[in-house]
Protein backbone atom coordinates (compact mmCIF):
# COMPACT_ATOMS: atom_id res chain seq x y z
CA UNK A 1 0.00 0.00 0.00
CA UNK A 2 1.30 3.23 -1.03
CA UNK A 3 1.95 5.51 2.21
CA UNK A 4 -0.66 8.42 2.72
CA UNK A 5 0.46 11.75 2.09
CA UNK A 6 0.40 14.05 4.91
CA UNK A 7 -2.94 16.21 4.74
CA UNK A 8 -1.32 19.89 3.73
CA UNK A 9 -1.86 22.10 7.10
CA UNK A 10 -4.37 24.75 7.54
CA UNK A 11 -3.69 28.06 6.97
CA UNK A 12 -5.69 30.31 9.38
CA UNK A 13 -7.98 33.14 7.97
CA UNK A 14 -5.81 36.34 8.97
CA UNK A 15 -2.48 34.49 7.75
CA UNK A 16 -4.09 33.15 4.48
CA UNK A 17 -5.00 36.62 3.14
CA UNK A 18 -2.51 38.59 4.51
CA UNK A 19 0.00 35.80 2.48
CA UNK A 20 -2.78 36.10 -0.50
CA UNK A 21 -2.20 40.34 -0.49
CA UNK A 22 1.69 39.93 -0.59
CA UNK A 23 1.43 37.75 -3.80
CA UNK A 24 -1.10 39.72 -5.72
CA UNK A 25 0.48 43.01 -4.64
CA UNK A 26 3.91 41.62 -6.01
CA UNK A 27 2.03 40.12 -9.44
CA UNK A 28 0.54 43.22 -10.11
CA UNK A 29 3.19 45.88 -9.23
CA UNK A 30 4.94 43.33 -12.29
CA UNK A 31 7.57 42.31 -9.41
CA UNK A 32 9.38 39.40 -9.25
CA UNK A 33 10.49 38.08 -6.42
CA UNK A 34 14.21 39.31 -6.70
CA UNK A 35 12.99 42.57 -7.85
CA UNK A 36 11.49 42.95 -4.53
CA UNK A 37 14.41 41.72 -2.61
CA UNK A 38 16.12 44.51 -4.00
CA UNK A 39 13.62 47.02 -2.98
CA UNK A 40 13.36 45.93 0.10
CA UNK A 41 16.89 44.29 1.04
CA UNK A 42 15.06 41.31 2.52
CA UNK A 43 16.45 37.75 1.22
CA UNK A 44 14.29 36.45 -1.50
CA UNK A 45 13.33 32.92 0.39
CA UNK A 46 12.28 35.21 2.93
CA UNK A 47 10.02 37.08 1.30
CA UNK A 48 8.94 33.93 -0.76
CA UNK A 49 8.31 32.08 2.80
CA UNK A 50 5.87 34.91 3.38
CA UNK A 51 3.84 34.54 0.44
CA UNK A 52 3.70 30.56 0.85
CA UNK A 53 2.57 31.32 4.84
CA UNK A 54 5.43 29.37 5.80
CA UNK A 55 6.80 32.25 7.87
CA UNK A 56 4.83 35.89 9.53
CA UNK A 57 7.88 37.68 9.20
CA UNK A 58 7.47 40.84 11.89
CA UNK A 59 5.94 44.50 11.90
CA UNK A 60 8.58 46.11 10.34
CA UNK A 61 8.75 43.87 7.42
CA UNK A 62 5.07 44.79 6.70
CA UNK A 63 5.78 47.92 7.30
CA UNK A 64 8.48 48.16 4.99
CA UNK A 65 5.85 46.26 2.20
CA UNK A 66 3.94 49.11 2.88
CA UNK A 67 5.78 51.48 1.82
CA UNK A 68 6.99 49.49 -1.47
CA UNK A 69 3.69 49.00 -2.36
CA UNK A 70 2.36 52.15 -1.29
CA UNK A 71 -0.53 50.23 0.70
CA UNK A 72 -0.59 52.90 3.49
CA UNK A 73 -1.42 50.38 6.71
CA UNK A 74 -3.02 48.23 4.87
CA UNK A 75 -0.33 45.04 4.95
CA UNK A 76 0.51 46.17 8.74
CA UNK A 77 -2.91 45.64 9.91
CA UNK A 78 -3.09 42.13 8.67
CA UNK A 79 0.08 40.94 10.06
CA UNK A 80 -1.93 42.44 13.34
CA UNK A 81 -4.49 40.19 13.07
CA UNK A 82 -2.53 37.04 11.88
CA UNK A 83 -0.45 38.16 14.54
CA UNK A 84 -3.48 37.76 17.54
CA UNK A 85 -4.63 35.01 15.51
CA UNK A 86 -1.55 32.97 15.77
CA UNK A 87 -1.28 33.56 19.66
CA UNK A 88 -4.60 33.01 20.37
CA UNK A 89 -4.58 29.37 18.42
CA UNK A 90 -1.14 28.66 20.54
CA UNK A 91 -3.23 29.42 23.72
CA UNK A 92 -6.05 27.38 22.87
CA UNK A 93 -3.75 24.64 22.73
CA UNK A 94 -2.13 25.38 25.89
CA UNK A 95 -5.48 25.47 27.65
CA UNK A 96 -6.46 21.85 26.17
CA UNK A 97 -2.88 20.73 27.66
CA UNK A 98 -3.54 22.86 30.78
CA UNK A 99 -5.91 20.25 31.63
CA UNK A 100 -4.66 17.08 30.91
CA UNK A 101 -1.81 18.27 33.33
CA UNK A 102 -1.04 16.02 36.76
CA UNK A 103 1.82 18.47 37.57
CA UNK A 104 2.75 22.13 36.75
CA UNK A 105 6.32 23.84 37.69
CA UNK A 106 5.78 27.77 37.28
CA UNK A 107 7.70 30.88 36.70
CA UNK A 108 6.44 34.15 37.36
CA UNK A 109 8.33 37.92 37.21
CA UNK A 110 5.70 40.02 37.24
CA UNK A 111 2.28 38.69 38.50
CA UNK A 112 0.75 36.31 40.96
CA UNK A 113 0.16 33.55 38.58
CA UNK A 114 -3.81 32.63 37.72
CA UNK A 115 -4.46 29.43 39.55
CA UNK A 116 -3.36 31.45 42.78
CA UNK A 117 -5.17 34.59 42.42
CA UNK A 118 -8.14 36.13 44.02
CA UNK A 119 -11.14 37.27 41.98
CA UNK A 120 -10.38 40.92 43.43
CA UNK A 121 -6.64 39.89 41.77
CA UNK A 122 -8.26 38.59 38.41
CA UNK A 123 -10.49 41.24 38.10
CA UNK A 124 -7.88 44.18 38.69
CA UNK A 125 -5.44 42.59 36.51
CA UNK A 126 -7.77 41.51 33.76
CA UNK A 127 -9.16 45.10 33.64
CA UNK A 128 -6.49 46.90 32.52
CA UNK A 129 -6.40 45.22 29.00
CA UNK A 130 -9.41 47.85 28.42
CA UNK A 131 -12.47 45.35 27.77
CA UNK A 132 -16.17 45.89 28.12
CA UNK A 133 -17.91 44.99 31.46
CA UNK A 134 -19.58 41.87 29.53
CA UNK A 135 -16.30 40.61 28.55
CA UNK A 136 -14.24 41.59 31.81
CA UNK A 137 -16.77 39.28 33.48
CA UNK A 138 -16.50 36.35 31.30
CA UNK A 139 -12.87 36.64 31.74
CA UNK A 140 -12.46 36.74 35.50
CA UNK A 141 -15.00 33.70 35.50
CA UNK A 142 -13.28 31.42 33.39
CA UNK A 143 -9.87 32.35 35.06
CA UNK A 144 -11.30 31.44 38.55
CA UNK A 145 -12.82 28.24 37.12
CA UNK A 146 -9.17 27.46 35.96
CA UNK A 147 -8.43 26.78 39.28
CA UNK A 148 -10.83 23.57 39.87
CA UNK A 149 -7.60 21.64 38.92
CA UNK A 150 -5.99 22.56 42.40
CA UNK A 151 -9.38 20.47 44.29
CA UNK A 152 -10.24 17.92 41.84
CA UNK A 153 -10.15 14.01 42.97
CA UNK A 154 -6.18 14.07 42.08
CA UNK A 155 -5.13 17.90 42.49
CA UNK A 156 -2.82 18.90 40.23
CA UNK A 157 0.55 19.22 42.13
CA UNK A 158 1.60 22.94 41.37
CA UNK A 159 5.24 24.29 42.18
CA UNK A 160 5.12 28.19 41.51
CA UNK A 161 8.64 30.40 41.60
CA UNK A 162 7.17 34.02 41.98
CA UNK A 163 9.76 36.83 41.80
CA UNK A 164 9.33 39.33 44.22
CA UNK A 165 8.85 42.42 42.25
CA UNK A 166 5.31 40.13 41.75
CA UNK A 167 5.03 39.96 45.43
CA UNK A 168 5.93 43.97 45.88
CA UNK A 169 2.79 45.12 43.02
CA UNK A 170 0.50 45.62 45.10
CA UNK A 171 -3.49 46.38 44.33
CA UNK A 172 -4.80 49.55 44.38
CA UNK A 173 -6.98 48.64 47.76
CA UNK A 174 -5.06 47.23 50.41
CA UNK A 175 -7.51 45.32 51.87
CA UNK A 176 -7.69 43.25 48.51
CA UNK A 177 -4.34 42.88 48.35
CA UNK A 178 -4.03 41.66 52.33
CA UNK A 179 -6.42 38.81 51.16
CA UNK A 180 -4.46 38.06 47.84
CA UNK A 181 -0.99 37.47 50.07
CA UNK A 182 -3.30 35.90 52.66
CA UNK A 183 -4.28 33.48 49.48
CA UNK A 184 -1.39 32.91 48.73
CA UNK A 185 -0.40 31.33 52.19
CA UNK A 186 -3.34 29.35 52.74
CA UNK A 187 -2.61 27.76 49.17
CA UNK A 188 1.00 27.13 49.86
CA UNK A 189 0.34 25.00 52.89
CA UNK A 190 -1.59 22.74 51.13
CA UNK A 191 -0.11 19.41 50.63
CA UNK A 192 0.20 19.40 46.74
CA UNK A 193 1.09 23.11 46.69
CA UNK A 194 4.83 24.73 46.90
CA UNK A 195 5.54 27.98 46.57
CA UNK A 196 8.79 29.73 46.73
CA UNK A 197 10.09 33.07 46.53
CA UNK A 198 12.90 34.54 44.10
CA UNK A 199 14.33 37.74 45.83
CA UNK A 200 15.68 40.80 44.25
CA UNK A 201 18.87 39.41 46.18
CA UNK A 202 19.33 36.37 44.14
CA UNK A 203 20.69 39.24 40.82
CA UNK A 204 20.00 38.66 37.33
CA UNK A 205 18.24 35.47 36.15
CA UNK A 206 17.49 34.01 32.91
CA UNK A 207 13.79 34.10 32.77
CA UNK A 208 13.66 37.39 34.16
CA UNK A 209 11.10 39.51 32.32
CA UNK A 210 8.61 37.03 31.30
CA UNK A 211 7.09 34.00 32.82
CA UNK A 212 7.54 29.93 32.39
CA UNK A 213 5.28 27.40 32.65
CA UNK A 214 5.68 23.63 32.04
CA UNK A 215 3.45 20.97 32.35
CA UNK A 216 3.54 17.33 33.12
CA UNK A 217 1.54 15.02 31.42
CA UNK A 218 0.04 11.47 33.18
CA UNK A 219 2.09 9.60 30.55
CA UNK A 220 5.60 11.31 31.53
CA UNK A 221 5.51 13.83 28.37
CA UNK A 222 6.49 17.32 29.45
CA UNK A 223 5.81 20.99 27.66
CA UNK A 224 6.51 24.17 28.00
CA UNK A 225 5.02 27.50 27.93
CA UNK A 226 6.69 30.99 27.69
CA UNK A 227 4.56 33.69 27.89
CA UNK A 228 4.93 37.60 27.53
CA UNK A 229 2.42 40.44 28.25
CA UNK A 230 1.18 39.85 24.56
CA UNK A 231 2.41 36.67 23.22
CA UNK A 232 2.63 33.33 24.08
CA UNK A 233 5.08 29.89 22.86
CA UNK A 234 4.08 26.45 23.35
CA UNK A 235 7.10 24.03 23.22
CA UNK A 236 7.05 20.54 22.71
CA UNK A 237 10.06 19.81 21.33
CA UNK A 238 11.81 17.51 23.81
CA UNK A 239 15.47 18.66 23.40
CA UNK A 240 13.74 22.42 24.55
CA UNK A 241 11.29 21.04 26.90
CA UNK A 242 14.18 19.48 28.90
CA UNK A 243 16.40 23.28 28.15
CA UNK A 244 13.78 25.16 29.84
CA UNK A 245 13.39 22.69 32.85
CA UNK A 246 16.67 23.16 33.18
CA UNK A 247 16.16 27.17 33.50
CA UNK A 248 13.66 26.39 35.91
CA UNK A 249 15.70 24.44 38.07
CA UNK A 250 18.42 27.50 38.52
CA UNK A 251 15.63 29.74 39.49
CA UNK A 252 14.38 27.02 42.24
CA UNK A 253 18.04 26.72 43.41
CA UNK A 254 18.13 30.48 43.56
CA UNK A 255 14.98 31.00 45.48
CA UNK A 256 14.39 31.13 48.97
CA UNK A 257 13.07 27.79 50.39
CA UNK A 258 9.54 27.13 51.18
CA UNK A 259 9.49 27.61 54.94
CA UNK A 260 11.12 31.24 54.23
CA UNK A 261 9.06 31.84 51.27
CA UNK A 262 6.16 31.55 53.43
CA UNK A 263 7.60 33.73 56.05
CA UNK A 264 8.33 36.44 53.33
CA UNK A 265 4.63 36.32 52.58
CA UNK A 266 3.81 36.45 55.92
CA UNK A 267 5.88 39.56 57.14
CA UNK A 268 4.63 41.72 54.16
CA UNK A 269 1.32 41.37 55.33
CA UNK A 270 2.55 42.42 58.31
CA UNK A 271 3.89 45.22 57.28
Amino acid sequence: MAPREAEPEQVAPARLKYMEELRRLREEAGMSLGDLSEATTYDRSYLSKLERGERLGDFDTARRLDEVYGTRRMLQNLWLLAKDEAYLGRYKQFMRVEAEASVRFEYSASTIPGLLQTEAYAREQLGTGLLSEDKLERDVEARLNRQAVLARAIPLRLRVILDESALRRRLKDPSAWNRQLEHLVKMAELPNIVVQVLPFGAGLQYLLGGSLTILGMPDGVYVAYLEGSTSGELIEEPAEVEQHKLFYDQLRDAALPPAESLEFIRNLIKD
